[in-house]
């Protein structure tokens, strides 16, 4: 476990943690580390929703799937970050999406009620990590405000362009890489594929964008 040390104090779960304590938290939590292949469920909607996930390695998507099997990726995750929280630490029964791995991928699952609950140890970071836990469910709520915005928009038009002006500002440049392929970032925005890709040329022929597979230039 202690190979991970580095991925899981950059996480925001384990902020402020010292890492002489982590591995006694990680026992005492009883984590544990599971591989998932490419395209494997790490949770699947209908499953109860128990556990808290951080991705060490790899690369997850939250997705959504209506009646008809039309899926939507409600977000990518990345090594450190965190999924899973809300569901579980709402004591829902089941999972509404589904957690799928898009590489191979290795994954911390931790019980939640691990983390709200205090051991018969004593043990004194409990209360650091529901306050981290707190913090943590209302940066992805920020987050899913965020999706929100973009899918309000109207047009496909508005919707990429409201999308690739958030990812330039996050990344502090107006040159970046987003983290979807063409059929992802549609599922994304919510847009149809080939929609997605005329607006995407008439970007670029307009002079407004560069792009090259998924590495993007605001002009």
């Amino acid at each position: 476990m202690k190979k991970y040390n580095d991925i899981l104090l950059q996480s925001p779960l384990f902020s402020g943690v010292n890492e002489s304590d982590l591995t006694g938290m990680l026992r005492c939590l009883g984590a544990k580390v599971k591989k998932y292949a490419k395209n494997q469920s790490v949770f699947l909607e209908g499953e109860p929703a128990t556990s808290i996930g951080i991705l060490l390695s790899g690369g997850v998507q939250v997705i959504k799937e209506d009646y008809y099997g039309n899926r939507s990726i409600v977000v990518q995750i990345e090594p450190g970050q965190i999924f899973g929280e809300a569901f579980a630490c709402a004591q829902i029964k089941t999972l509404p999406i589904s957690v799928v791995a898009v590489c191979d991928s290795e994954v911390l699952l931790v019980d939640c009620k691990r983390i709200i609950t205090a051991c018969g140890n004593s043990c004194e970071f409990h209360n650091k990590l529901i306050h981290n836990l707190l913090r943590v469910v209302a940066m992805n709520n920020l987050l899913l405000n965020r999706k929100l915005e973009l899918i309000s928009k109207r047009t496909t038009k508005e919707k990429l362009l409201a999308y690739l002006l958030s990812e330039a500002k996050r990344h502090g440049s107006n040159s970046f890489t987003i983290p979807y392929n063409r059929q992802e970032l549609a599922d994304y925005l919510g847009v149809e594929r080939s929609a997605m890709s005329a607006e995407l040329g008439k970007l670029r022929n307009e002079g407004m964008i560069e792009f090259q597979k998924s590495r993007f230039t605001i002009i």
